[in-house]
């Protein structure tokens, strides 16, 4: 009699019920509904920080592009007001002569970033002669860029408003 239900309890198959592999799987489906949007907005965060960042870069190159020709005295086009024609410009550089009278080229960026938003290189442009909220730019130089995107932030701001 005890051989018998040594041998019951060895046939007995071990595995998963069905209640219990519909129980891990509705767990492993909330965790994973709870971790989609942290993920989500993990990446739009970063996209964020890269666009802040592209930003000031480009900026940057614009204000000292400004600077260098105004403190070298370098002729550019009077409608430009000292800024860029364009934002290759920015790349290209500029051609000055030093003390030595030696000609140069001061580049102020070392390629147009790419907006992490719309993921090209095609920004959105204002002139010095542009109105301030315009989204068309004029031409005439590059005095501001923004990002071409039409999503909003996790702050509920614009992107294009940065």
């Amino acid at each position: 009699m005890l051989q018998v239900k040594v041998e019951r309890l060895r046939s007995k198959k071990s595995g998963f019920t069905l209640i219990e592999l519909l129980v891990v799987v509705i767990i492993v489906a909330v965790l994973a509904t709870v971790a989609v949007p942290m993920v989500e907005n993990s990446v739009k965060r970063y996209k964020e920080i890269e666009l802040r960042r592209c930003l000031r870069a480009i900026r940057t190159a614009i204000d000292d592009y400004k600077k260098f020709v105004e403190e070298n005295k370098i002729e550019v086009d009077e409608d430009t007001y000292n800024y860029p024609e364009k934002i290759d410009k920015l790349v290209d550089g500029i051609e000055y002569k030093d003390k030595e009278n030696k000609e140069k080229i001061m580049k102020f960026l070392r390629k147009v970033p790419i907006d992490p938003m719309t993921n090209s290189t095609e920004w959105g442009l204002r002139s010095y002669q542009d109105e301030k909220d315009s989204s068309s730019w004029g031409g005439e130089n590059v005095y501001d860029v923004y990002t071409k995107s039409e999503r909003k932030a996790l702050d509920g701001t614009y992107y294009k408003d940065w």
